[in-house]
């Protein structure tokens, strides 16, 4: 039993414990940041951006390779169809090939003085040009055996690089556009943080509302309640009526069933809260700003600056550099491509000696240009595409910054009428529990019927409700300008 005892006692202290949690409208937004899909997968765009960003560096560098391959032929190789005779000649004092009178069977004759051969019907010809009527006595056998080549079995590789000397700017204008995306990644990151930090603030105050909403829904139940109980005792005494009761008995359940939707409201909406925050919909917690009572005040900025703070006005800088960087690229298309290439070459037969079955190789460096000259105005035509669309990213930049500037303006009106309006609405209250007050004591004093004191607890309640949502509209007006001049996710930042 004291075992038991024990269990349950702790069991209600950490439930107490645990009910009295107090969430910071920080702690929810920093939750919430934690535990979102959807900003999850907004940093894994920005990894695979900054990823793509050093694959464009790359292309700066050489670009090493290896390749080889393996070729199994059914013949070999040969370079005579069959045995050759080659004429035996002399090495003439000019380096040329010749002969002399002894190596040909040719006869000779006086011809102008000189001696010339003469063919087989005795015609005199000039050896040089037609070399074919030459008979020679020695000749040297090419067996075709000897130029015959063992390439059954064929082995190569090579390994080499490329080095890009000019390429019309397009390697570097690709490296912008890859920085640029990753830029543009970040910035759609930011708003999709922005956009979510709205959604939980918006819960948050939704929460804050209810709540206050509840507890004033029962503080009216609890009037009401108060003059029932005083109109029993008025009834006993003879000084009123059962048709008073039963009116206000009707209020009552009225206030009863309104507290009961206030209840269920402010459950609903804690469970939405619980969820953008990524805990069990179950939670109990406290907000910490349940009273409405801290003043909270965006400060406004230059327009320049609110600009330059807008995720959004980010993501189109950086979609009009794309389009800039890409009409370069077009433009580059008209310019040389210049490389530097190197190789070292390895074969097996051996081409560099004889052909022998071993491997042999060599290296090989030179320059590769391309010279773009004619393709009946392609080149033309995207590059005026490219112009067309740097344009177009252009003007949405700047349609864009002119309706946020709107944007600006009309949440800091709104902004400005949410704080009059809150004060009008706190007027009201002073009014209204002036007069209930009154009402109460003249109800008392039986110089003012129920009907009297209902209209001013009616008054009171509505002046009550008007006031809490002037409050939170403040909240909300302050937080849709934070997110006009871009400071909602530098709040959090600053905070963290």
């Amino acid at each position: 039993m004291k075992r038991n005892g024990l269990l349950i006692f702790a069991i209600i202290a950490s439930i107490q414990l645990y009910s009295q949690k107090i969430l910071q409208l920080g702690d929810c937004r920093q939750m919430a940041l934690s535990h979102n899909k959807t900003l999850q997968m907004a940093q894994e765009s920005v990894n695979a951006a900054r990823e793509m960003k050093k694959a464009a560096f790359t292309q700066f560098l050489p670009n090493f390779s290896a390749n080889g391959t393996y070729t199994w032929n059914e013949k070999n190789l040969s370079l005579l169809s069959e045995d050759a005779m080659l004429p035996v000649g002399t090495k003439m004092a000019d380096g040329s090939f010749g002969f002399t009178a002894d190596q040909i069977s040719n006869k000779w004759t006086l011809l102008n003085g000189q001696p010339v051969p003469l063919d087989a019907n005795n015609v005199p010809f000039n050896p040089k040009t037609n070399p074919e009527k030459i008979q020679w006595k020695g000749y040297a056998l090419l067996p075709k055996s000897a130029m015959e080549f063992d390439i059954h079995n064929v082995f190569a590789g090579t390994i080499g690089f490329v080095q890009p000397i000019f390429m019309g700017g397009k390697i570097l204008e690709l490296y912008h556009i890859a920085k640029y995306g990753e830029n543009l990644a970040q910035a759609q990151q930011e708003n999709k943080i922005t956009e979510m930090l709205l959604e939980v603030d918006e819960a948050y105050w939704r929460v804050v509302s209810l709540e206050n909403k509840v507890n004033l829904a029962k503080d009216y139940r609890n009037l009401i309640a108060k003059v029932d109980t005083n109109i029993a005792v008025m009834i006993e005494e003879g000084v009123a009526t059962k048709s008073e009761a039963l009116k206000i008995k009707v209020k009552l359940n009225e206030a009863d069933i309104t507290v009961t939707k206030a209840e269920d409201g402010l459950n609903l909406s804690k469970m939405v809260l619980n969820q953008l925050c990524g805990m069990s919909l179950d939670d109990i917690y406290t907000l910490a700003d349940a009273d409405l009572e801290k003043e909270q005040s965006t400060k406004l900025i230059p327009i320049d600056q609110a600009l330059a703070n807008r995720p959004e006005i980010k993501a189109l800088t950086q979609v009009e550099n794309i389009a800039k960087s890409n009409e370069k690229i077009m433009l580059s298309r008209f310019m040389p491509n210049i490389g530097l290439a190197g190789n070292y070459i390895v074969t097996n037969p051996n081409s560099f000696d004889g052909f022998k079955n071993e491997f042999g190789g060599m290296f090989s460096v030179g320059v590769v240009a391309n010279i773009p000259l004619f393709h009946f105005g392609d080149k033309f035509h995207t590059l005026n595409a490219a112009k067309s669309q740097h344009k177009i990213a252009t003007l949405q930049l700047e349609e864009t910054k002119e309706k946020m500037q709107l944007q600006i303006k009309q949440c800091s009106y709104k902004m400005a009428e949410s704080i009059k309006k809150k004060a009008a609405t706190q007027h009201n209250i002073d009014n209204a529990e002036e007069n209930l007050r009154y009402a109460s004591e003249g109800f008392s004093a039986g110089v003012i019927t129920s009907t009297d004191l209902l209209g001013a607890q009616t008054a009171w309640l509505s002046a009550k409700s008007e006031n809490i949502d002037a409050k939170i509209d403040v909240k909300l007006c302050d937080l849709y300008l934070a997110k006009s001049l871009g400071t909602l996710n530098t709040e959090v930042k600053a905070k963290n």
